[in-house]
């Protein structure tokens, strides 16, 4: 059985991920923004191994995190699931001075993949919309441009399938995979979205457990078990670079040398 940590399990999707893994059997750790969303976690989910508390705009907090799972002890899989949604209405800066969306979304997901014991297996959760997103690094923080939430969204989700991938080729020995849940009716999707619910997190808990082959890949994208097409400029190299260069000078951590494949 393998042990897992899931970002932004306290609720949603990465709850419902987590109790998945938990009921096969998985030794399991989410992650809560709060104390008081930790104690939700714990009875939602009380078989869970340990709860990980940090809010996850705050890269000093974001390193908390970091501490607080590997004095647990190194994980099989990471599944980076914690986000915010396209519905802010302007611009919210961080204690850090980044962009809400961004901070979260990707500098969030990158810091915790520098600092975390690397795992055997990863695990990034993107969406379709990154399908949308713009791929330039000009004013990324949208400190000059007029506030487009949703832009700003979908730019955070092309970025963070760059990131998968730029780890996946990076670190040859860990699956490095990034997916779309679909968009499914929870507190960030909204009553009315279309895709069921049931089957959001079952192919980031395929991805991180599974002896399937089809999920024994790295540097691929998913939706609902099976490959989809992404953005191309993710697949750039100049991009990842780019992208792996500026979250290392903004949160001060460079990913480590990449580790051996297990055995």
């Amino acid at each position: 059985m393998a042990r897992v940590l899931v970002t932004g399990s306290s609720q949603g999707l990465g709850l419902d991920a987590a109790r998945r893994l938990a009921d096969a059997g998985h030794r399991v750790v989410v992650h809560a923004r709060n104390d008081r969303r930790a104690t939700d976690a714990r009875s939602a989910l009380p078989g869970a191994e340990a709860v990980v508390v940090g809010d996850l705009t705050s890269l000093e907090e974001v390193r908390a995190v970091a501490r607080q799972a590997n004095a647990l002890g190194r994980f099989d899989a990471v599944i980076h699931n914690a986000a915010v949604g396209d519905q802010e209405p302007r611009r919210v800066e961080t204690v850090d001075g980044f962009a809400h969306t961004f901070a979260v979304n990707v500098l969030a997901p990158y810091l915790l993949t520098a600092l975390l014991a690397p795992p055997d297996r990863l695990v990034y959760l993107s969406s379709r919309l990154h399908r949308s997103g713009q791929p330039g690094f000009d004013d990324l923080q949208w400190q000059h441009r007029p506030w487009d939430g949703g832009q700003a969204y979908s730019d955070s989700k092309l970025f963070v399938v760059a990131l998968a991938f730029a780890v996946a080729r990076r670190w040859p020995a860990v699956r490095s995979n990034a997916l779309e849940p679909g968009w499914v009716p929870t507190r960030m999707g909204g009553p009315s979205a279309p895709d069921d619910l049931a089957l959001g997190s079952v192919t980031q808990v395929w991805l991180a457990v599974s002896p399937d082959p089809a999920a024994d890949v790295t540097a691929s994208y998913f939706y609902h078990q099976a490959p989809r097409n992404v953005h191309p400029a993710t697949r750039s190299v100049e991009l990842q670079e780019e992208l792996l260069d500026r979250c290392a000078r903004w949160t001060g951590a460079t990913l480590p040398p990449p580790p051996g494949r297990p055995a």
